[in-house]
């Protein structure tokens, strides 16, 4: 018998090598035509109009958050990134950063298991853990390498793994889900109702993984977690929690949603084992890259999960690690937001006015109670002349959003505001998209209504949208006529 050889997890058995069979070319036969086809795919995207335009667009440090385009003079102002709290440009990372650069140099020089293990992607997985109330975290090099390959390694070692996963879940949760090539059963967004019937259906000796994210970042609701996290305990299922687009924003120390959920005992008693919904959560993902200001990803859990999947994740053994550099920012900011909640609170209060202003024009704001601000268009060509013109007339910003990231017919614009937008931009913004929807004759608020509504605007029962940041959270209390006067 022929012995088993290993190369990097893949068995292969050695044979003996044979002589090809020559393949006989009839004299009609054509070559396939590899650039025919590529075309052919592009002119599928265009058809549709879900082709991608990318837009020059290069961030100024100093005068966040402003950008120039191509030509430097031409200024614009961006109300679309993910940085949603300016930290990108911020001295508490760019000082330290720039300090490790000079001692460490430009890259990490190899993968975390060759040479690429320092003591700031230690200090980074430690301050990440202490974060989620877990016991161990790891670094990817990006948060969707981070759940392709956890979800991967997870679906395809537990045996007879069946996930349970939320219609609207990130493709990088997509992805991990397929390459596992476990079973999986997609349960309608946040229906905690038809999930337990999904669960009832499977045998209960039987793993079950429950992914679904706490902000959905198309449309900014929020996941009932207590009642997912009530259901996987019945059930006997772990969950999988992804707080990509909430690590930063929500929480006394950042930590997203489920350490929001129980903020005032978050606030006194900020650890592991405090009793509040956070420990109850197994596995947690999250990003460096959006409100934390640099780039890269990770998972937080258990120690024994997460050295399995240290030990099993080909995207995380066979990646050049972050790079020392980035590790740096990325640690200085963890650590600032955990103790800094005004940077997040005034991001809130700036989502709140901005959503106030449009309502009151009749704008169509899908509703939600999260800092992510929807503008419904309802078809890819006006989504883009929208935002076309916002950027060509009114230099302002706004990428549009298209098919496959949001359903057909539910084209918007995704803004986001941030602390750094002043007064000034929030009248600018407003105005422009008000003048673009008379322009021409784009759908308001009231015209989906008289339609029955799409995407949850103008819906017959409309999601509840109370912001889950409270006035008392954000310091909008009675008596505290500053950030009154902010609001308003």
């Amino acid at each position: 018998m022929a012995p088993a050889i290993n190369v990097r997890g893949l068995t292969t058995t050695a044979k003996a090598s044979k002589p090809a069979t020559p393949v006989t070319h009839q004299t009609n036969s054509r070559p396939f035509n590899y650039e025919s086809f590529y075309k052919e795919m592009l002119d599928k995207k265009h058809n549709d109009k879900s082709y991608r335009y990318f837009n020059n667009i290069n961030r100024l440090a100093q005068k966040f958050p402003r950008a120039h385009t191509a030509s430097a003079s031409d200024e614009v102002t961006v109300w679309c990134a993910n940085d949603y709290l300016g930290m990108g440009r911020s001295a508490i990372l760019t000082e330290p950063m720039k300090r490790t650069l000079d001692r460490y140099g430009a890259g990490a020089g190899g993968t975390r298991n060759i040479a690429g293990n320092t003591d700031l992607h230690l200090q980074l997985e430690t301050e990440l853990a202490d974060l989620h109330h877990k016991e161990s975290a790891l670094v990817f090099s990006s948060c969707f390498v981070a759940n392709d390959d956890t979800l991967s390694v997870l679906g395809s070692r537990l045996p007879g793994c069946v996930f349970f996963s939320d219609e609207l879940n990130h493709a990088s949760m997509i992805q991990g889900i397929r390459h596992s090539g476990a079973a999986k059963k997609i349960f309608r967004h946040n229906d905690v109702g038809h999930l337990e019937e999904l669960l009832q259906s499977v045998d209960p000796a039987v793993p079950k993984i429950i992914a679904f994210e706490s902000v959905y970042s198309m449309c900014g609701s929020i996941a009932p977690i207590h009642e997912i996290v009530a259901l996987a305990k019945k059930y006997n299922a772990i969950t999988f929690l992804d707080e990509v687009h909430a690590v930063g924003m929500y929480g006394p120390r950042g930590a997203g949603v489920a350490e929001h959920l129980d903020f005032e005992l978050n606030t006194t008693d900020p650890r592991m084992g405090n009793g509040g919904i956070l420990d109850e959560i197994d596995i947690i993902t999250g990003t460096l890259g959006k409100a934390f200001g640099v780039v890269g990803g990770y998972i937080a859990g258990s120690s024994n999960f997460v050295d399995m999947i240290r030990s099993y994740g080909p995207g995380f053994i066979f990646t050049t690690s972050l790079p020392p550099v980035v590790a740096s920012g990325a640690v200085e900011c963890v650590r600032y937001l955990k103790s800094s909640a005004a940077e997040r609170q005034m991001q809130h209060i700036n989502t709140r006015t901005v959503k106030q202003r449009l309502a009151e024009l009749d704008i169509p704001v899908v509703p939600n109670p999260s800092h992510i601000l929807p503008v419904l268009l309802g078809d890819a060509a006006s989504a883009k002349l929208a935002s076309d013109e916002l950027l060509s007339k009114y230099r302002i910003y706004v990428q549009s959003i298209n098919h496959p990231t949001v359903p057909v017919g539910h084209e918007r614009l995704r803004i986001t505001p941030t602390p750094g937008h002043t007064s000034q931009m929030i009248d600018d913004l407003v105005g422009a998209l008000d003048t673009i929807w008379s322009r021409y004759g784009f759908k308001r608020t009231s015209d989906w209504i008289a339609e029955g509504g799409r995407a949850g605007v103008g819906v017959p029962n409309p999601v509840d949208n109370t912001p889950i940041w409270t006035d008392e959270q954000l310091g909008l209390s009675v008596g505290n006529a500053v950030r009154q006067n902010l609001l308003q």
